[in-house]
């Protein structure tokens, strides 16, 4: 890939000034976080950490994650409904992962009741960085999919906006034009509102589960204000409030407040630190009802480290999408080398591997949220404790993506700007929608380009690493 902006990074004197702009013009596009002081009031804001320039990006790559993003969509739609699958593939993690294990607990018990559910939600996120090759081209390689509480639409619609200003003031109008327009929370709304739509009940509402200290309030406010647009109210609860007030009738119907809910969307719940008891059986209380959840229980399961390394099995494709071999091919193309940990021949060759060439893999425990991965020589300790323990199960390795390290500015609040050679991961959003066994929606609705120094291994933009960005196709 071309270097970029190379002798416009070379001008501090000319940063700082186009800083200030850049600054000033993500602020009033609303590119908004609320601070790391205050994280439950809008009172005083700061802008979302965004990179000065946008980062070069084949135009080939970009074509081929949104061309396989519908594949992505009816893959994690057909995982979700084999139980089967589910239980074979997550039996060996759930034996040492508790937070896996309380979620499939909850998974067992609703098909055990049965589902009330009609129609299913699927609004997810699949990320992949660049791998450079020997030979200098680029390959697409699929870091994970993120089946619940994929973020920053909102704020990704905003930044486009920001780097045309930024172009412009350089007179560089051509290259701002080349900058794509993107709307993923239009998107994720129109997703939502079709779920509402077929619920089929005029009156009921969504219900947004939040968190009480949520400094990405601003990207979750832009799905909240598409949908008001459409005149589909939303209300944001706590898994406590929800506890407390929540409620289901003989029909399993979901109330809130007295009030209908059609669908659940959660923004909350993904990792153990968010859930208490109480939390657990506002989860279970929303699982056994009828309102669509975005996700359900068992696609959240099917966004699971495990799942992912298991789909990269010779052959488990074909089985979840028969007679489907081109999108079997272009999903396989997006496939990293992935490595099961389960005890057996298979799992001691693994960590022998990554023993011996710690710089050419990942160890990934069954966590969401960015800041979870270990690597190098804290990978090597790990894999030492963990070789002869059943505990090895609850990770996977996966093969080290080695993308071209390019310059970029950063902005932060609070922090000088500053030249540091990078990396990029690019996301694509994909919202699906299933009424019984019909598929409804089927759809990409835009991208997410986060980038972060290279000293930073692991970590998004809400774990406070890397910062918001837009491709520059090249």
């Amino acid at each position: 890939m071309a270097t970029g902006w190379g002798s416009l990074l070379q001008d501090e004197q000319q940063l700082e000034e186009l800083a200030r702009q850049a600054v000033d013009r993500a602020l009033a596009e609303g590119v908004l976080l609320r601070t790391s002081q205050e994280p439950s009031s809008s009172e005083v804001v700061s802008y979302a950490p965004f990179t000065l320039f946008p980062s070069l990006v084949p135009s080939a790559l970009l074509e081929q994650a949104y061309a396989v993003q519908m594949d992505f969509n009816l893959l994690v739609d057909a995982v979700s409904q084999n139980a089967s699958f589910l239980e074979q593939t997550l039996s060996s993690t759930i034996k040492r992962d508790n937070f896996t294990a309380r979620l499939f607990d909850i998974h067992k018990q609703v098909l055990k009741e049965g589902i009330a559910q009609t129609v299913f939600l699927g609004l997810n996120r699949s990320d992949y960085m660049f791998q450079h090759n020997a030979d200098g081209s680029s390959a697409l390689k699929q870091i994970e999919i993120n089946t619940i509480s994929a973020s920053f639409g909102g704020l990704a619609s905003r930044t486009p906006a920001v780097h045309r200003h930024v172009l412009n003031v350089l007179s560089k109008t051509k290259e701002a034009a080349k900058i794509l327009s993107n709307n993923p929370s239009k998107g994720l709304a129109m997703g939502i509102a079709k779920a509402w739509e077929l619920y089929g009940s005029a009156n009921a509402l969504v219900l947004l589960v939040a968190q009480e200290k949520e400094r990405n309030i601003f990207d979750q406010r832009a799905i909240e204000n598409e949908l008001l647009a459409r005149n589909i109210h939303v209300i944001r609860r706590r898994f406590e409030d929800i506890s407390e007030k929540g409620s289901l009738d003989q029909d399993r119907k979901l109330f809130m407040d007295g009030q209908e809910v059609a669908v659940v969307y959660f923004r909350d719940g993904y990792i153990p630190s968010q859930y208490s008891l109480q939390n657990w059986e506002a989860r279970l209380l929303l699982e056994r009802s009828r309102a669509v959840k975005c996700p359900d229980i068992a696609t959240q399961l099917a966004g699971t480290k495990k799942v992912q390394q298991e789909l990269s099995r010779v052959g488990v494709l074909e089985v979840l999408l028969p007679d489907q071999p081109e999108a079997v091919a272009r999903l396989r193309a997006t496939f990293a080398g992935l490595y099961s940990l389960d005890m057996g021949e298979e799992g001691d060759q693994a960590i022998a591997e990554a023993i011996a060439a710690p710089s050419h893999f990942v160890l990934k425990p069954q966590r969401e949220g960015g800041g979870n991965n270990l690597y190098g020589e804290e990978m090597v300790q790990a894999l030492e404790r963990l070789k002869d323990s059943e505990e090895r199960a609850s990770y996977i390795l996966m093969e080290k993506i080695e993308p071209e390290p390019f310059e970029n500015c950063l902005l932060r609040p609070g922090s000088p700007a500053r030249v540091v050679r990078c990396i990029s991961e690019l996301g694509i959003f994909g919202v699906y929608v299933r009424q019984g066994k019909t598929l409804v929606v089927n759809k990409h609705v835009g991208h997410l380009l986060r980038t972060k120094a290279i000293e930073h291994a692991d970590g998004g933009v809400a774990a406070g690493v890397a910062v918001l960005d837009n491709p520059y196709p090249v």
